[in-house]
Order: C-alpha cells, then structure tokens, then sequence
C-alpha cells in the first residue's frame, strides 16, 4: 500500500495560546495506572490507601528532575553553552533510566522515612513501573523520537502493523525502525511475567520482583539501545544506556544468586498477615 496519510499532530488540544501534547496526556495516563495497580496491590497487602500515593507525589518530580538531570549531564558541551536550555524540558531531552536512578532513591528514603520493608515495597512497584513505561513510550510514538535506524516500507508491512504506526514511522520522507514499539512490547510482556512470578508466593522471595524487573528491563533495553539513532554517549565507543544496562544486568542476577543461595533469609514475597512496618533493609 502506497498511500501516506497525514501524520498524528502531537497537540491534543488547544486554547488559544495553551496547547497540551499528547505526550504529556500518555505519560500522566501511564503514571495514573502504574499508581492505581500499586495500590490495589498495597492494599492486599495490608497498606493504608494513601501510602502509594504518598510515595508518588515525592517519587514521581524527583524522577522527573532525575531524568532532565541525567540527559543534561551527558549533553554537556551544549548545555554549558546554552544554560537557558536546561530547564527547556518541554523541547525534548529527558532520560528513562536516570528517571529510575532519582525516583528509585525517593523510594528508599521514602521507605525509610515511614520504615517499611523497602525490598517488599519495591517488589509492589516493579510490575506497575514496567506497565508505565510501556504505555509511556507511544508519546516517543506521538513526537516520531525514539526510533531506529531507517528501514524500508515493505520492512514495516512484514511486520503486520497497523497502518497508523507505519504512517508515523515515515519521517521526511524516510520510515524508521519503531524501537518505541519494540520496548513498549518488552515492558508489556515483562510486566505480564512479573505478575505471574508474583503470584507464585512460595517460589519467589522478598525483593526478587524487583530484582527480575532490573533483570528484564535491562537485558531488552540492551538490545533495543544499539538500534536507537538518538543515544547518549560516552566519546564515539560506548552507548551510555547499553552500558548501563550491562552492568545492571550483571549487578542484578548477581545480587539474586547470592541472596537465594547464600545469605539472604527465605522470606517469601508476602505471609497470611504481612508487615510492613519493619525497618527499610
């Protein structure tokens, strides 16, 4: 099929000089789910109703600001050059794992602050993190970012995708690998798999969502990085998010080898009456 149609305009809406972009739309919609899912979870779990929400309003800006801040200190040379342009994040420029990096350490201070169980807390958040990232990733969708490298039509109809997707992937002319879909696929998947690892009470232990979502997230972020045509990078050699997950990776089926085989106590992911209550470990 040759036809193009027009491509997807990323304003929503507009009121006169207010405009709202569809990414922003996504990205609230993918953090209002994660947060519902978290809290039904917490809530079987014994928690009061408020405690996710609690969490998200410092864990959430702080992710935010991690992510600007993450992407500014690899785009330095710029910056340093247009230091106005730092605070610009409505022009682009916000990094995914520096998001994790910032609102993980919310979440341990958090944790701390109201001295929960910090690995029992992080095993509630993982599989509604993975859900949130795979819808936030079609605002990338919305604005034509976050794509590969150039493919041909014909590539992307063997694929069977929809003709919508297809459209968007053709940018001046030139249609692009969708990694936004790529990833948002490897979320989704994950986070199904998550789910069912969770619900198998007796097999998994205390922090070991959490540690298989480090270990998902990052094997397939690995891949799908060195496909990517707008990476961050250290000198001419190395992708800084390829980097970054390898040693996530390595760290994090590292740490679950060793806890399940070596020190850690046999605590399942919860009992018939869970605490929380105890101090973060």
């Amino acid at each position: 099929m040759n036809v193009l149609l027009s491509v997807i305009d990323p304003v929503a809406i507009s009121i006169g000089p207010i405009k709202i972009y569809w990414y922003g739309i996504i990205i609230a919609l993918a953090m209002l789910i994660g947060i519902s899912l978290a809290t039904k979870e917490a809530q079987k779990l014994g928690l009061e109703e408020d405690t996710m929400v609690d969490m998200a309003l410092w864990a959430i800006p702080i992710g935010f600001i991690g992510a600007r801040l993450y992407y500014v200190l690899f785009k330095w040379d710029y910056y340093i050059q247009n230091p106005s342009e730092i605070i610009a994040i409505w022009n682009g420029g916000i990094a995914i794992y520096g998001g994790l990096i910032a609102g993980g350490l919310a979440v341990y201070w958090f944790a701390r602050r109201k001295k929960m169980t910090l690995t029992l807390l992080l095993d509630i958040l993982a599989p509604s993190v993975l859900l949130a990232q795979s819808i936030g990733r079609w605002g990338n969708f919305i604005n034509q970012e976050a794509h590969g490298g150039p493919v041909t039509r014909q590539f992307l109809e063997n694929l069977y995708l929809p003709e919508f997707i297809i459209n968007q992937m053709n940018i001046n002319g030139t249609y692009y690998h969708p990694t936004f879909l790529y990833e948002s696929l490897w979320s989704l998947v994950g986070f199904a798999l998550l789910l069912l690892l969770r619900n198998k009470n007796q097999f998994l232990r205390q922090g070991e969502v959490a540690l298989s979502y480090v270990i998902w997230y990052s094997a397939g972020r690995f891949f799908i990085e060195g496909m990517r045509t707008d990476s961050l990078w250290i000198g001419d050699f190395l992708r800084v998010s390829q980097g970054l997950s390898l040693v996530l990776f390595v760290a994090a089926l590292g740490v679950l080898t060793y806890r399940r085989y070596y020190t850690y106590p046999p605590v399942p992911y919860y009992k018939d009456e869970p605490k929380l209550s105890k101090a973060a470990n």
